[in-house]
Order: structure tokens, then sequence, then C-alpha cells
């Protein structure tokens, strides 16, 4: 019964194991985001916990983006389990220096599921991860950019309310769009 359902999906294995582990990936990202929003709510940093929230909330469109694409090219998207996310950080500026490691991590991620697709010659999905790499190169951007606001203005004295304050507006933004 599973080699014929199997045909019901363009997705090899591997390729549909490979978006679910993503998916999952996705839904952590989206809580790791959460509960920063949430240790930024608790220390006063208001600006950057609705940012943070809202970073939350785009991360579970893309979780659900993927799981999307998996039921409808056939497969089997599932639901994941989100465990071990952290509620505590060490400072404000480590909340966002987590939050690039994680955006690295996930460019990483979806250019080895991109790697694979080419291998198996599922030039499908490879058109479908296009999206979500350039998404990634705006995630990076930003991210890179609220760190270096704590290079620009520090952290003395009101540093971290200016930083709080100008973080909802980093935006990225190709030259010549």
């Amino acid at each position: 019964m599973k080699d014929l359902l199997r045909l019901r999906t363009s997705l090899t294995e591997e390729i549909e194991t490979l978006l679910n582990e993503q998916i999952k990936v996705e839904a952590y990202s989206s809580s790791l985001y959460l509960a920063m929003s949430s240790w930024c709510d608790r220390n006063g940093y208001d600006n950057s916990a609705g940012y943070l929230e809202k970073q939350s909330g785009e991360e579970r469109e893309h979780m659900l983006k993927l799981f999307r694409y998996v039921n409808d090219l056939g497969g089997s998207a599932v639901s994941p389990e989100v465990i071990n996310i952290p509620q505590e950080f060490d400072s404000f500026k480590g909340v966002f220096e987590m939050a690039l490691q994680q955006e690295i991590q996930v460019t990483s991620n979806f250019n080895r599921i991109a790697d694979r697709c080419q291998k198996a010659n599922d030039y499908v999905t490879f058109q479908f991860l296009q999206w979500f790499l350039k998404e990634q190169v705006e995630e990076e951007y930003v991210a890179r950019r609220i760190l270096e606001l704590f290079e620009v203005i520090g952290e003395e004295g009101t540093g971290r309310w200016e930083i709080d304050k100008h973080i909802p507006k980093v935006s990225f933004g190709i030259s010549g769009e």
C-alpha cells in the first residue's frame, strides 16, 4: 500500500523527509522568536517585543507554506513537536545574536535541501524553494543590521532604549527595486 500511495506524490521520500525537517525548524524558529518577544517585553524593550512577535508570525507562515506544499504534492506533512525553547536570554544584544545564528542555520538548511532537489532532479521543489532562499537574504540582512545598531549606538546610558526604538524600522530593500 505504501508504494501505491507513494505514486500519488512527485516527492521522493528523501525530499519529503527534508521538507518535514524544515517544517520543524520553522516551527522552532517561530517559538524561539515568541520566547524572545516575551523576554523583551518583560525587560522593557516594547518595540523589540512587537518586532519579534511579528517575526514569530512570519516563521509560522513559512512553516505553513512548507506544510501545505508537502500535502499539496500528495506527501504527508508532519505537525512538528517543538521542545527546548529557551525562555531566558543573557542580554538584549544576545537575543539578536541568537536570532542571526538561527537565520544563518535556516539559510544553510534551505541550501542543503535545494542541493538535494537538484541531485534528485526535483526541479518543481527546487523552484518552490527559491522563494525561501530569497527570503533568507532579507532575514539575515535585517538581523545583521539590528546587531550593527548595538555597535553604532552603543548600550551605555540610553543606548538600549535608542536601539529598541530603531529595531522595528530596520528593513531590507534591494537597490533598484
